[in-house]
């Protein structure tokens, strides 16, 4: 199907930040933009932010400043919803309450013409239930943008019930003609991302929980290790703990209270004290004027070891080689492990220190974090069941700052990912999107390093599915069930 003709008018309803932004996407790729808003004061706001950000653009180069003057040109203000009747695409991007999108788009459906499309911004309601009671249902589709619009690339085309397939796929090229990645996705609740994403803010609470580690510990190690642009909590205090944990309250809830999206108790605490992060100045960090940076818990300098053999081969026994003298022999019976002065360690499979321990009759036993790229990680986190100190040793001498978590099965990067494989193998399995949706959005739309399954495959299928099982028996919740889908394709051994 063709996009939205480039000369076509494209309304926008909502003057703030996202339908300011949605905007500004749409005149920058030639269309000219109505934005309505029933607060006339504010449409005109955003009209001139609109115009201002291109003015900014040309300042710096970004475009021509002919270009810009065109595109803000193109974006004007329309005083009555019924200005809009002449739209081919009409996107709304007000406030995120269902019974306010109806009537909105209920209105609009009286006022536009038979081939518009009607579009909403929705980040987490259902399509279907925006479009109910339409004349024309199938011609209602999600259009979901990531802020700031013009930055972000991913845009989510959200099918309802009765979407017909010739209007997701007109939204489907006309986010592409504007430069957008759009990736189509079924409405359920959260969609792809924002469902897809809560075991990165989950994991980390529940660690924090356990007192596994500190916020800053733990976002240094899924910084420096996982290659995640920010850590969970710092990102938390960014999005907001009242906004991060709404969403996560309104996805428990849409899912009947599916474990794997329980809220937290410590996260309900900051936000009850009004603690909401950078907007108010404390969140897990405290943002004010004089307040001490956190720093992560880093290992005190240890001896370098004198004897290092590596069983086998992993990427982390890779990564060492090239750095420290290794002795190499052949994988013995615990696996891929490295023996520094008679202590064992091995990348992390889901079962803690002490278990390996036990179950191996060995005394001193480190597990390793999972690292993005082991050669290129700067930090990586360990747990231990007895003596480290050599093991410390040898991961400093290699050039890694060493964080020592409590000894929870996992880790911190390790279940994490795990956890976020898991999450979109199972909306892959429900048809909400397919593995290069999944991927691709979690990419896009929140800076992953890798997407979920494509990491999934980089670690092997067996070792997350081995991750999996042993955090369900270790827990014993179906908060760690594995997907169906990791056993049907024969991912999992």
């Amino acid at each position: 199907m063709p996009s939205v003709a480039s000369d076509a008018l494209v309304a926008v309803i909502g003057s703030g930040v996202m339908g300011a932004g949605i905007a500004q996407v749409a005149a920058a790729a030639g269309h000219p933009v109505a934005l309505y808003d029933i607060n006339a004061a504010a449409v005109s706001n955003a009209v001139e932010s609109v115009r201002a950000s291109f003015r900014k653009l040309a300042a710096k180069g970004r475009m021509r400043e002919d270009a810009a003057t065109a595109a803000g040109s193109r974006v004007g203000a329309a005083s009555t919803i019924r200005e809009l009747s002449g739209a081919k695409l009409v996107v709304e991007a007000i406030y995120e309450n269902l019974e306010a999108k109806r009537k909105t788009v209920a209105e609009l459906e009286l006022i536009v013409q038979e081939d518009c499309i009607l579009a909403s911004n929705t980040s987490s309601l259902s399509i279907t239930a925006i479009a109910a009671g339409l004349k024309r249902p199938e011609r209602v589709v999600g259009m979901h943008f990531f802020n700031p619009a013009p930055v972000m690339e991913l845009v989510e085309v959200v099918r309802g019930l009765e979407t017909g397939d010739e209007y997701a796929a007109t939204v489907f090229e006309t986010a592409a003609a504007w430069g957008k990645t759009p990736v189509y996705a079924r409405s359920t609740p959260g969609f792809i991302v924002n469902r897809v994403a809560r075991p990165y803010y989950g994991e980390a609470l529940r660690l924090l929980t356990e007192r596994a580690g500190t916020p800053a510990s733990i976002d240094a190690v899924m910084r420096e290790a996982g290659g995640f642009r920010m850590g969970p909590f710092e990102l938390m205090d960014l999005i907001g703990q009242d906004v991060n944990f709404a969403v996560t309250r309104s996805v428990f809830n849409a899912y009947f209270n599916e474990p794997r999206f329980t809220p937290s108790l410590a996260q309900q605490e900051l936000v009850e004290a009004g603690f909401l992060g950078r907007k108010s100045g404390r969140g897990f960090f405290d943002y004010r004027q004089g307040a001490a940076k956190p720093t992560p818990d880093t290992e005190a300098a240890m001896p370098i070891p004198s004897r290092c053999v590596a069983f086998g081969s992993d990427p982390l026994i890779e990564a060492l080689a090239k750095r420290v003298a290794v002795a190499r022999e052949a994988a013995g019976a615990l696996g891929p492990a490295i023996e520094v002065d008679g202590v064992f360690a091995a990348i992390t499979d889901g079962r803690t220190a002490a278990q390996r321990a036990a179950e191996t009759s060995v005394a001193d036993f480190v597990v390793v974090d999972l690292a993005l790229d082991y050669e290129k990680a700067t930090r990586l986190a360990i747990a231990s069941r007895g003596d480290a100190s050599s093991v410390i040793g040898l991961l400093q001498a290699a050039g890694y700052a060493v964080t020592r978590l409590k000894d929870v099965p996992g880790l911190a990067v390790m279940r994490t990912v795990a956890m976020l494989a898991n999450e979109a193998a199972d909306a892959v399995n429900q048809g909400v999107a397919s593995v290069d949706g999944v991927d691709t959005a979690m990419r896009k739309g929140v800076n992953y390093p890798l997407g979920p399954l494509g990491w999934a495959n980089r670690i092997g299928m067996p070792r997350v599915a081995a991750v999996l099982s042993h955090l369900a028996a270790y827990y014993g919740e179906d908060r760690y069930r594995m997907s169906p889908l990791i056993r049907e394709l024969g991912w999992a051994s």
